[in-house]
């Protein structure tokens, strides 16, 4: 029971009741986040590039970082409390991806993370229900064991869900 929170490329699962998975700071970065309504379990991911050839060593000490590596990584550990470990019957949300700094879209990386995230997710059967993605803010994001809510926040405005 608490809080588990996640830096960029930090990849976590729960299902004990009480437990809130948080990420902060989503700018060009994806939280993808994944409940599995059949064993109450929650997981997230605070992915921050598309490709992992860039940097394989990275990708190895640290596969939440990247959105192909980062969701097979979090489909096995959601398998280690009991989910489908090829995704099925879990819902599958999306938060950040946002242009930040960027304003001349030279690099683009938010869209390009939410592009490669939903390939990636498509290649496991697996499709977004919702997602709060784009944009030029940068997100927290809160997932709730208990009730599977996702708390969005930013600077300057109310909390709202997705």
């Amino acid at each position: 029971m608490g809080v588990l929170t996640l830096g960029v490329g930090g990849l976590g699962a729960a299902n004990t009741p009480g437990t809130v998975i948080r990420t902060h700071a989503l700018g060009s970065c994806v939280a993808v986040l994944l409940l599995d309504p059949k064993t109450r379990s929650v997981g997230m991911d605070h992915i921050a590039l598309p490709d992992s050839k860039i940097n394989d060593r990275k990708a190895q000490e640290t596969p939440g970082y990247f959105a192909d590596t980062g969701i097979p990584a979090l489909l096995r550990e959601m398998s280690r409390l009991g989910c489908n470990g090829n995704g099925k019957g879990m819902i599958v949300k999306l938060v950040g991806g946002a242009k930040i700094m960027d304003p001349n879209n030279t690099f683009n990386i938010g869209k390009r993370n939410v592009l490669a995230i939903k390939k990636v997710l498509w290649a496991h059967g697996m499709g977004v229900v919702a997602e709060d993605v784009g944009g030029n803010i940068s997100r927290t994001v809160s997932l709730d064991v208990n009730t599977g809510r996702v708390v969005i926040s930013s600077a300057g405005r109310n909390n709202w869900s997705i």
